[in-house]
């Protein structure tokens, strides 16, 4: 790599981004900007910009994006019921095109030349990060210290520490603690006994959630309406995107909604185990399929679902920024002109539970036709027979030729 000027460094404050930010200088002998998003993990920030300037440096982003990580990556995602792998919300995922939109932004204001980030060369992140900053600019370097170095364990990591007195957050034991990392949609959980599959999360690990079985005996309703797809208030009480998440993960955590215990394939290769608190993100995704059931049209409706997976593995895997990602946005969006209405969910010990669903303007439920009670003539029973004997066609021949 040629001669490195200046470096953007995506910087939590935490243990490897704050030993980055001294390597990076060692290493490069160049000069580092730090910028820290908040999108919604609140105590870290304050924190991280103090351990910048205590470190010296001399720019300092520490730039709010809650409101447009939800408006613009999250309920984007939510409009596609988004799951990886049939259970993974993605919170992590979708996170990493907006950091990369930002790094590559300050870069351009500063005149750098490159991007740092503390993702490892065994997960993801690397990836999205990296895809995404060279489809923004493709001429930027980027140095990946994990892909580098020699500091290749947690252990190595503290003592690099210890050695240049930079301050980390510790265990009493003198242990790192769990990987971990937050935002408006979710809070994730790596490494430590969860490295063991069999090994069940300890109580104390979770933040967001209570157990379930010490959430409240009464349950508790609410009634979300939705605009085009996306829920814009909460008991009649309108919210902004990023204040709407918010107050979802409130009430959601306090009836232990969200958590997850997953082994999912990253795009390197390998299998890993994570935990997960997505209150806000269990409700809105259970919330939309109840709006999107009684408003989408049959054949729509199976066509986002045929698409779906493709959908949550390209952001997985780090496209956000691609065109087929932008192309399938664009046909998933329209489906949403008519997923207007009113959804009631029921929250109770861990679970989410539809308690009713209306639109006045969009449903496409017709009660005369539905009902098994007299239809005065809206639906004729009679034409389901040939309708069955056409189905059936087929099958009667490849019976009859057996």
């Amino acid at each position: 790599m040629s001669a490195i000027k200046k470096v953007v460094l995506a910087y939590s404050g935490g243990l490897d981004t704050s030993i980055i930010l001294k390597w990076l200088r060692e290493e490069y002998d160049c000069e580092v900007v730090t910028f820290t998003a908040d999108i919604g993990q609140g105590e870290e920030l304050e924190p991280a910009r103090a351990k910048a300037k205590l470190m010296g440096v001399d720019q300092i982003y520490v730039d709010d994006l809650k409101e447009e990580f939800a408006r613009d990556f999250v309920f984007p995602m939510m409009r596609a019921n988004a799951l990886y792998e049939g259970e993974y919300r993605l919170g992590t995922s979708i996170a990493r095109p907006l950091i990369a939109k930002r790094l590559i932004e300050i870069a351009n204001e500063t005149g750098a030349d490159t991007i740092s980030h503390g993702a490892t060369g065994k997960g993801n992140d690397q990836v999205r990060f990296e895809l995404g900053a060279y489809a923004l600019r493709p001429d930027i370097k980027i140095i990946a210290p994990w892909r580098e170095w020699d500091l290749n364990s947690r252990d190595k990591l503290l003592a690099y520490a210890d050695k240049h007195g930079i301050p980390v957050e510790k265990k009493a034991d003198g242990k790192s603690l769990y990987s971990m990392d937050a935002n408006l949609l979710h809070i994730s959980y790596e490494g430590g006994i969860l490295e063991d599959p069999w090994a069940e999360a300890e109580e104390s690990m979770w933040r967001w959630t209570v157990a379930p079985e010490v959430a409240p005996d009464q349950a508790e309703y609410l009634e979300l309406e939705f605009v085009r797809g996306d829920i814009v208030a909460i008991n009649g009480e309108a919210y902004s995107p990023a204040n709407l998440m918010a107050k979802l993960n409130e009430v959601g955590g306090k009836h232990g909604i969200g958590r997850d215990d997953i082994v999912e394939n990253r795009y390197v290769g390998m299998k890993s185990r994570g935990c997960y608190e997505t209150p806000a993100g269990a409700i809105m995704l259970r919330a939309h399929r109840a709006m999107e059931s009684l408003t989408l049209d049959r054949e729509v409706a199976h066509l986002k679902d045929d698409l779906m997976p493709r959908y949550a593995k390209m952001i997985y895997n780090g496209y956000w920024w691609s065109p087929e990602r932008e192309v399938l946005q664009t046909l998933i969006d329209e489906t949403q002109e008519r997923v207007n209405g009113t959804v009631r969910v029921k929250l109770y010990k861990g679970c989410v539970s539809i308690a009713g669903r209306k639109s006045e303007s969009d449903s496409l439920f017709d009660e005369r036709i539905a009902t098994f009670e007299d239809d005065a003539g809206a639906y004729n029973q009679a034409d389901a027979e040939g309708f069955i004997k056409l189905n059936a066609l087929r099958l009667r021949i490849g019976a009859k030729r057996r």
